[in-house]
Order: C-alpha cells, then sequence, then structure tokens
C-alpha cells in the first residue's frame, strides 16, 4: 500500500489547476479565468447573451472613458478594454466576483487600462452590507443595503458582506475617476440609485452614452428613461423591445440604450 499524499502535495497540485479560456473577436485575444461552471457559461455566451451590449461596447471610440457599475467577473470591462481600445473604470462590490474580475484583468496585462474597485455604486456613500446570493465567483443578484430581490421584494440570503457605496457623482467631483464618455448600469434592481448618484455626472455633455438594464415592472425603474430624456439623452424603443426577455426568472428586463 502506498503512503497516503501529504498535504503539501495535494495544495501543490491543487495550485496547478488554473481553467483559461481564450476568446477571440475579430483582430483582439482575450483570456478569462473560468474556475466553475458559471464563469464558464458567461464566456460561451457573451456574444448571444446580451449582443445589445456588446454591440454598443464596440462603438466606443479609443481611449474613451467607461465606467462599468455591476462588473461582475469583468466580461464586459475586458471586452471594452481589449476590443474597443477603452480605459475603464469597474466597479463589483461581491467579495469573489470582485477577485475573479482583478484575476481576469491581470490576465490580460490590462493593468494599464483598467481599474476595479470593489465597492457598490448608489445614491448615497457609506458603509453597509451586501447580501449575498451565493458566495461562489460568476453569481449575480446580490443587494445592497436592503435585502431584497431584483424585484424590489424581501428575501432571505444565506450570507451578508461587509461593503460599502459611493456615488458616481463624488467620484468624479473629487477626481477619483475621470468624466466618463460611457457607463453601464447593471445591478440587479438598484438602477435607479445608481442614476439619482449620477445626475451631474449624466448632465455633462462628455458623457456621450449611458446603458441602464431597466426592469418593465418596477416604477423606480420606468422613471429611469424620463429623467434621462430630462438630461438630453434619448434612445430607441425598437432597440429596448429587442432587448426585453419574453420569459423566465427576468421576463420584462431588458438593457436600454440612451445617447445624446
Amino acid at each position: 500500500m502506498s503512503e497516503p499524499m501529504s498535504t503539501s502535495s495535494l495544495i501543490e497540485q491543487y495550485e496547478q489547476i488554473n481553467p483559461t479560456v481564450t476568446y477571440r473577436r475579430q483582430e483582439s485575444s482575450m483570456q478569462f479565468s473560468t474556475p466553475n461552471r458559471l464563469t464558464l457559461w458567461r464566456v460561451e455566451t457573451i456574444l448571444h447573451k446580451e449582443p445589445d451590449t456588446i454591440e454598443w461596447i464596440e462603438s466606443f471610440a479609443p481611449d474613451d472613458v467607461f465606467v462599468d457599475v455591476g462588473a461582475n467577473v469583468g466580461m464586459y470591462t475586458i471586452w471594452a478594454a481589449r476590443v474597443a481600445g477603452a480605459r475603464v473604470i469597474a466597479f463589483e462590490p461581491e467579495a469573489q466576483n470582485y477577485a475573479l474580475l482583478c484575476r481576469n484583468i491581470a490576465l490580460n496585462d490590462l493593468g494599464d487600462r483598467v481599474v476595479a474597485y470593489c465597492a457598490a455604486i448608489a445614491d448615497q456613500p457609506g458603509f453597509g452590507l451586501l447580501h449575498v446570493s451565493t458566495v461562489a465567483p460568476g453569481h449575480s443578484c446580490h443587494s445592497f443595503g436592503d435585502a431584497v430581490d431584483f424585484k424590489l421584494q424581501p428575501r432571505a440570503f444565506p450570507f451578508a458582506q461587509g461593503s460599502f457605496s459611493a456615488t458616481l457623482d463624488e467620484l468624479v467631483a473629487n477626481d477619483v475617476i475621470p468624466q466618463p464618455q460611457h457607463v453601464k448600469i447593471d445591478v440587479d434592481g438598484f438602477e435607479h440609485k445608481v442614476v439619482a448618484g449620477a445626475r451631474r455626472t449624466f448632465s455633462d455633455a462628455r458623457c456621450r452614452s449611458v446603458l441602464v438594464e431597466i426592469n418593465r415592472g418596477l416604477p423606480d425603474h420606468c422613471a429611469i428613461i424620463d429623467e434621462l430624456a430630462a438630461l438630453g439623452f434619448s434612445h430607441s424603443q425598437a432597440e429596448a423591445d429587442a432587448s426585453v426577455r419574453t420569459d423566465g426568472l427576468f421576463e420584462g428586463c431588458g438593457n436600454y440604450v440612451f445617447r445624446r
């Protein structure tokens, strides 16, 4: 009988397991760390899960500043930096996703073009709890502050992580981040709070487009459309209608791209 493998040998073998996927788009090559099935699924479905988001990102000019609010593990962050040549500031408060987001930035050698912050973006700054749906990278539907689901209904969460929030307006005003040309907001229910904390940023004519995931069943979300229109943005209703999911858990949710 052979001797049992030592703990150090097991750890050494474990550390050598580092699954990654290389994705090519046009002339660009990207690598994504895929430690579980969900993160692999995110890579495999990126072109058809939200094709409108990909099309929007690929319209950016080189060196445009893109703020990715709700970056998850960085699929669109990496895409914007590598394919569009944008400069990216990414925000992701959940610890497991943030760790993998940073790993993907480093894996693609994008440290000179991308900065990631482990923070929530909201309508006011402060410390609070991030209610976590699942403690594993790639998951979504986490909730900062209130323990609610993406429909803003109360729900129980298995874990709460300490976190903090900031507003885009204070970050831009204090020169923490530059004035963006483009902003993506996908935070599973609290999109209206992100917009409320970014009114000055969106009023600046240098901000040319904002993509927001809107749940048509939420009055707070529907109000975003009028609010951004008042700030000088317009959107294509046909594009929005094509984006909205017609069945499944996220029925009624879709991306609206506001442009000026």
